[in-house]
């Protein structure tokens, strides 16, 4: 790299993070760090018609989650401060000046009202009104009127902005790190506004001179703003300025069909699209955090969405991501999030979580259905671990630990014969007569019971499962016997004879 990296994220602070503006951070943190760069968090809150309280809190609290905390931002390492736009805006107006001074910028008068009118009348005749320099010369704007009438205009208070003059017939040769050469045609370019009446600068201006203030070498963002490319390219030449180099990224769209993923469907099928859970008075969107989502789960599965590393490998650690990552790498196209897939991704980190650690995540779903036990609930979520995406899985795999089964499975109860009953009774007085009560000890000596008898092993086994558990399901079923102990199999067992 030429000159130091650094990158940003910039969010606006409209509701909560959707998990495609959470991938792009993510891609820009991983290049920052595998370039011993900077990444920053810039909050772009320009249009205060569009906040809402609580999302910028809401943002960093994610980042901070999801373990891709930015080095610089609001109240942090502010080395290039503010981070708020909304609290620079006595900054942008002297660019907007140097602008207007420079011609490369314009007041322009023209009412809602009017602008309106001209959309619908170009509509009316099958085209499209574009405010540029097809029509710049004909309508209310300082290239009309002479810079007196247009300075005591606005010295009365009148409403204006403050528009981009485009060129006229140039061809921009343009290059993106993930897609290459692209070519812009100025006259298809609308004069943009850059600053309004009220003091607060678009997000065009204020995005420009920020990103050149705060020394962002890389700006690397979702391909919805790949159409503003030749503007903020054009900017920078405006003020004379070195541009950084642009990378695009691909869209995360919908699991079915086309389009890019939405809250719409995650609500539909089920699957949460934003990092941490959202309230509002109408309603609550999942979180990936409160759905039991593991944060290095969650970014692993964002950093294979639309970038690879060129080999078969899937898990990664976040060290491992940033030593391999590589913008030349991220896919041109869309990738469509496959809610199994994030699944799968969660169900590796658990198997990955030590016994100790899941079995005290999972005494907090105990604690929370009122259930306090003596036991061992680290062997318990051991064995049963494997067939877990979530911690709050467990409780459905291991319920019949806690709680004896009050109703037998249907389907399992065919194996439960005339002579059933008589054989429980057989196994209770087996099992009373075991003192050193292990898994491996009983398991041996109910063998030999059934050996010496030349009794079928199905016509004890599959009974003993279904008098403990409720269903055929479990892990080892002399483990189980060892964990719940000898006076609660041998109730459960006279239970069922009893129930059955």
């Amino acid at each position: 790299m030429s000159k130091p990296v650094r990158v940003r994220f910039a969010p606006s602070p409209t509701g909560p993070l959707h998990i495609g503006g959470v991938r792009t951070a993510l891609f820009n943190y991983l290049f920052a760090k595998k370039h011993n760069g900077v990444f920053y968090l810039r909050v772009e809150d320009t249009d205060q018609t569009r906040f809402v309280p609580g999302a910028e809190a809401y943002i960093m609290e994610a980042l901070d989650w999801l373990g891709i905390a930015p080095d610089e931002t609001v109240g942090k390492n502010e080395k290039f401060g503010p981070y708020r736009q909304s609290d620079r805006k006595e900054i942008y107006k002297q660019y907007a000046d140097e602008l207007i001074a420079s011609g490369w910028a314009y007041y322009a008068f023209d009412s809602a009202e009017k602008l309106d009118e001209l959309r619908k009348t170009a509509e009316a005749k099958g085209q499209t009104f574009i405010y540029n320099h097809s029509v710049r010369d004909t309508l209310d704007n300082s290239l009309t009127v002479s810079r007196e009438e247009a300075a005591q205009r606005i010295a009365n208070g009148e409403a204006y902005v403050v528009r981009f003059k485009t060129p006229v017939n140039e061809t921009l040769y343009l290059h993106d790190i993930i897609r290459g050469d692209i070519k812009f045609e100025t006259n298809l370019l609308d004069d943009k506004v850059l600053f309004k009446g009220d003091g607060m600068p678009t997000y065009h201006l204020a995005n420009i001179v920020d990103d050149h203030l705060m020394k962002t070498s890389h700006v690397i963002r979702g391909e919805e703003w790949l159409p503003s490319m030749p503007l903020h390219v054009l900017l920078y030449k405006a003020f004379g300025w070195e541009a950084p180099e642009f990378a695009h990224l691909p869209l995360i769209l919908k699991p079915i069909g086309n389009g890019k993923l939405s809250k719409r469907d995650g609500d539909k099928m089920g699957f949460p699209v934003f990092p941490l859970e959202w309230k509002t008075e109408e309603s609550t969107s999942m979180g990936y955090r409160e759905n039991g989502f593991f944060p290095e789960a969650v970014v692993n599965f964002l950093a294979l969405l639309g970038w690879n590393d060129g080999t078969e490998q899937e898990i990664f650690s976040l060290e491992e991501l940033v030593q391999k990552f590589d913008l030349a790498r991220v896919n041109k196209s869309g990738a469509k999030f496959d809610p199994e897939k994030n699944k799968w991704f969660n169900h590796q980190y658990l198997q990955k979580q030590s016994d100790t650690s899941l079995a005290t995540a999972f005494e907090k779903v105990l604690a929370d259905k009122g259930i306090s036990t003596t036991l061992d609930v680290t062997r318990i979520v051991s064995l049963n671990k494997e067939r877990a995406n979530f911690v709050n899985d467990l409780w459905d795999l291991t319920d019949y630990f806690f709680v004896a089964p009050t109703n037998y499975d249907e389907k399992a109860l065919k194996n439960w014969k005339e002579d059933t009953s008589g054989l429980m009774q057989q196994l209770i007085a087996v099992l009373e007569g075991i003192s050193d009560f292990t898994s491996s000890n009983i398991e041996t000596v109910v063998k030999e019971w059934l050996t010496v008898n030349e009794i079928g092993m199905g016509k004890v086994m599959q009974p003993f499962r279904l008098s403990l558990v409720g269903k055929m399901m479990g892990p080892h079923l002399f483990d189980i016997v060892e964990i719940i102990g000898k006076q609660e199999t041998i109730q459960r067992i006279q239970k069922a004879i009893n129930t059955i």
